[in-house]
């Protein structure tokens, strides 16, 4: 079996991960609180209220504590002349061999919340689909992307 890709992506991406959840977290948060307010107004049983202010804590706690830094630990990635390397994933790990040959272009993007951390994505797009590697440092990103893009004009020029 092949061993895994090498390259992590930077630490920061827990905390840009923990602020998107938090954005996330927020509309949950918001119906807890409108279940709070309609037992009030409707005199419902407290135990709807008690269950979503439950589910509100575990999910928040999953989402915003827990689940960044699983994300974290387990997204790899390495670039080979012939081939780019991704594994990703908690329950189920996915490992994706992109061929240098089948690259259409490479992109760098970055939403606000990564701007804030000086981290970007690179998105590697092929005829059938797109592969992201996220949050890498702005200087990272962008020299793998010209990385990428390098030896994929290559192996279009061997053909």
């Amino acid at each position: 079996m092949r061993q895994p890709p090498s390259n992590t992506i930077a630490k920061d991406a827990i905390k840009a991960w923990r602020i998107t959840a938090l954005l996330g977290e927020g509309i949950v948060w918001l119906v807890t609180i409108s279940l709070g307010v309609l037992y009030f107004v409707f005199d419902w049983s407290v135990w709807i209220v008690l269950i979503a202010f439950i589910v509100s804590v575990l999910s928040t706690v999953f989402f915003v504590v827990i689940l960044p830094k699983l994300r974290w630990r387990r997204w790899r990635y390495e670039v080979f002349e012939q081939e780019i390397y991704i594994q990703h994933g908690i329950l189920i790990v996915s490992r994706t061999l992109v061929p240098m040959i089948r690259v259409q272009h490479v992109d760098t993007k970055q939403g606000p919340i990564l701007k804030r951390y000086n981290l970007a994505s690179v998105t590697i797009s092929t005829a059938a689909t797109t592969h992201e590697i996220p949050a890498l440092l702005e200087e990272d990103a962008s020299e793998l992307r010209d990385r990428i893009s390098a030896l994929a004009r290559v192996d279009e020029d061997d053909v």
